[in-house]
């Protein structure tokens, strides 16, 4: 099948539609396709023998950016940055932000006061900013 008619078929397909194939180099054509032409809400399948699905990819459109929430990109950094918090915890790291800067303590050192020589202060790329940073 030549790329012009896959593109073709994929055209004619209605948002939610599954499709799916046995040949994994057709399956690599219709993927490009999707991706070139942006083609939300269509499932490209996979199929080995028993009819099991080995492969799948499933487009669909991202959330337009909203001036009163999160992307879709924005919140995934999110969940991401709340594992590698879930991380410090389990591996005994307090993190304390003092003023516009953000150090790392390992936990047993932490007496509360967040003074402590073992301190890094952590390059946070100009994203974190200290409560008191308005301030001044």
């Amino acid at each position: 099948m030549r790329v012009e008619q896959v593109k073709e078929r994929l055209k004619s397909c209605c948002y939610g539609d599954s499709i799916s194939c046995r040949d994994a180099a057709l399956f690599e054509v219709a993927k490009a396709v999707l991706v070139r032409e942006k083609l939300p809400g269509l499932t490209i399948q996979l199929l080995d023998q028993g009819d099991y699905v080995i492969r799948s990819v499933t487009s669909r459109k991202r959330r337009q950016e909203q001036q009163d929430r999160f992307t879709d990109r924005q919140e995934t950094v999110l969940k991401a940055l709340e594992k590698v918090l879930a991380h410090c915890e389990k591996e005994g790291i307090h993190l304390i932000g003092f003023s516009d800067d953000l150090v790392a303590i390992p936990a047993h050192l932490d007496d509360g006061t967040g003074l402590s020589a073992e301190a890094i202060d952590l390059d946070t790329s100009g994203v974190y900013r200290g409560a008191e940073s308005h301030l001044t």
